[in-house]
């Protein structure tokens, strides 16, 4: 395959299954055909019993540009719609999920990273949500999303203006997590993804349905606790001062 294709790139690796948005001649942008196969990428990893994390990141030194230009002259509905989709089905995937940002992360890329659970970005990294730049209206459920992890006030800067922010205003403001001196993104990622890929997915999963907003799963996460090997595996290891290992695993929600 051509090395400079559009395209996505996986990998599983000791637990961590990373994405990498790869489109160097446009700075990682998402094409159509990127937009369409991430939902079906995502629910391969979701089934992958030995995946407990997920990495979305870019290659090189941007995340991802947004989407690319030249897909909205043929019809900016149609990729908006699988802009938005993609979107959903990372949210909805069912194990944690990181956004590692380097360099510009915007438009549609910002969509994707504020549709994962966590967001690590390098000193230097640029955010920002442009539809404005383009007479487009930005998704419903993408300006929820937005909302709910900045608040209203910096969502409609974000909005109305287009402008990018940088790490600290995006730190300050919860669009990331964690910000880290440069050169220090990759190390702390892979440290850190390891801790959650040794914690259990009973209480990872339970949570990032709760704190999605879900009301409906009480019963059904109790039903599961109570079938699980989890609890006690934890109170024995922790008293037994050794590390857990924790066995139950995760499967989309319904």
């Amino acid at each position: 395959m051509d090395r400079t294709e559009p395209r996505l790139i996986t990998s599983v690796e000791r637990g961590v299954a990373t994405v990498v948005i790869a489109n160097p001649a446009k700075r990682n942008a998402m094409t159509t055909a990127m937009w369409r196969i991430l939902p079906e990428l995502l629910e391969r990893l979701a089934a992958d019993p030995e995946v407990r994390v997920l990495v979305l990141t870019g290659a090189g030194d941007t995340f991802c540009a947004g989407a690319d230009i030249s897909t909205l002259r043929e019809s900016a509905g149609t990729a908006q719609g699988l802009a938005v989709e993609a979107e959903e089905a990372l949210a909805a995937f069912p194990r944690p999920t990181l956004a590692a940002v380097r360099g510009y992360c915007v438009g549609g890329g910002g969509q994707l990273a504020a549709a994962c659970d966590l967001r690590f970005a390098e000193e230097g990294a640029s955010f920002g949500v442009t539809p404005a730049k383009l007479g487009i209206v930005y998704p419903a459920s993408s300006t929820r999303r937005l909302v709910a992890l900045v608040g209203p006030g910096t969502a409609k800067h974000l909005l109305f203006s287009g402008e990018l922010i940088g790490t600290e205003r995006a730190l300050r403001t919860g669009l990331v997590d964690e910000v880290l001196p440069p050169g220090g993104l990759d190390k702390r990622v892979e440290d850190y993804v390891q801790v959650l890929a040794s914690r259990s997915q009973l209480t990872q999963a339970s949570a990032k349905e709760f704190a999605a907003g879900r009301t409906d799963r009480d019963a059904h996460w109790a039903a599961e606790a109570r079938g699980s090997t989890d609890t006690a595996e934890g109170v024995a290891a922790f008293l037994e001062r050794r590390a857990p290992r924790f066995t139950y695993t995760t499967a989309p929600a319904r």
